[in-house]
């Protein structure tokens, strides 16, 4: 893997590695993949304004969220079925995360029990993505089986009330192969375990979210879900600012500005575009972001305009698929490594400089009076 010097160079290996359905349940973007695209092109159309003459001989990136220190503001986003790209799936994912001693969000949707991944947890730090199901009790249960655990706090993700038009799924008459399954639904029924099979047109995973996923989902919900954890809940699909205030007045802990990677609402902004607004009415709340991160020159743009840290899912994705944990630690070196390289180009020492640096990162339409 030493050959593979970027987050791109990741990629281009594991597609080449991946069977088709795994490769294009991964890839994809809902509809036309306009959000998927827009990710990306928006990180692209701002500019890094760097400072000139300062000591950066030593840099600092540590960072604290909820209340816990960590060496980098990148942390891995929720991602599903992680077997699919490797037979160990989360547990290559959790080792390679403890070796670079980062956070991991576990997915509700693992190929592995989450008591197995916090069993094997090392230096890692677990928080646990939630959807809520139509039977409440399913959701109670998992809540409490995360607490017992030892995961650190709940993110509730609020953007899928149905699951996007993904194409390439519906192509593919997308299922889990055998015999993977929903592992963390294996005491419950078995029309939760298993995803469902169907024909060419239509999706596995599209059809068990609409059987199982709530679609009354409202600002209740998180009220009751706040009152009825013991943990911290951060709130994952935020886009617009009147939402974010929403979730701080119902007692969210935490925002990460999301549009699922492109996979949900395809004309949605980016999620960089998203993040000022939000970042501003957050107040003393830590305001995440994922979607669009490939290299560490996002991940300073990303702090530069109000994150508290970074989310990233593909990325690990292709670590894993390419060199199971040793891939995953790889993918999150590179990106702590060009993190690094980009702060002392931009002349910044330590997050907070970035943060409190006027304008270092502008849109390219700043110098468009030239």
């Amino acid at each position: 893997m030493q050959n593979l010097l970027t987050i791109d160079d990741f990629h281009q290996k594991a597609i080449s590695l991946l069977p088709k359905l795994s490769r294009d349940y991964y890839e994809s973007g809902s509809d036309e993949e306009k959000a998927l695209r827009r990710n990306r092109r928006a990180f692209s159309r701002l500019l890094i304004r760097p400072k000139c003459l300062v000591d950066v001989s030593k840099s600092d990136t540590n960072c604290e969220f909820l209340g816990k220190k960590f060496k980098s503001p990148i942390a891995v986003a929720p991602t599903a079925f992680h077997k699919l790209c490797h037979p160990r799936g989360e547990l290559a994912s959790v080792e390679g995360i403890s070796r670079f001693g980062g956070l991991m969000i576990c997915s509700s949707w693992g190929t592995t029990p989450l008591e197995e991944i916090a069993e094997n947890r090392g230096d890692a730090t677990l928080w646990f993505q939630l959807y809520v199901y139509k039977d409440r009790p399913t959701t109670e249960a998992l809540i409490r089986r995360a607490e017992n655990a030892g995961f650190e706090a709940l993110v509730l993700t609020v953007d899928t009330p149905v699951l996007g038009r993904r194409l390439a799924d519906k192509r593919n008459a997308f299922t889990l192969p055998p015999p993977l399954k929903f592992a963390n639904m294996v005491a419950t029924n078995d029309s939760k375990v298993h995803m469902p099979k169907v024909p060419i047109g239509d999706s596995g995973l599209m059809a068990y979210v609409s059987s199982q996923i709530d679609q009354s989902l409202n600002w209740d919900s998180l009220k009751w879900l706040v009152g009825f954890s013991r943990l911290p809940v951060i709130v994952k699909g935020i886009m617009r600012s009147d939402d974010a205030l929403k979730a701080l007045q119902c007692g969210a802990k935490g925002i990460i500005v999301s549009n699922h990677g492109g996979r949900q609402m395809d004309c949605a902004p980016a999620t960089i575009e998203a993040l000022p607004e939000i970042a501003k009415v957050a107040g003393q709340i830590p305001v995440f972001l994922d979607g669009g991160i490939r290299n560490g020159r996002d991940v300073f743009k990303a702090l530069a305009l109000g994150a508290s840290g970074i989310f990233i899912g593909r990325a690990i994705l292709y670590g894993l698929t390419v060199g199971g944990a040793d891939g995953v630690e790889r993918v999150l070196d590179i990106l702590q490594e060009e993190f690094e390289h980009c702060m002392k180009l931009a002349g910044c020492q330590s997050i907070a400089d970035i943060r409190n640096t006027p304008q270092i990162v502008v849109s390219s339409s700043h110098y468009s009076k030239l």
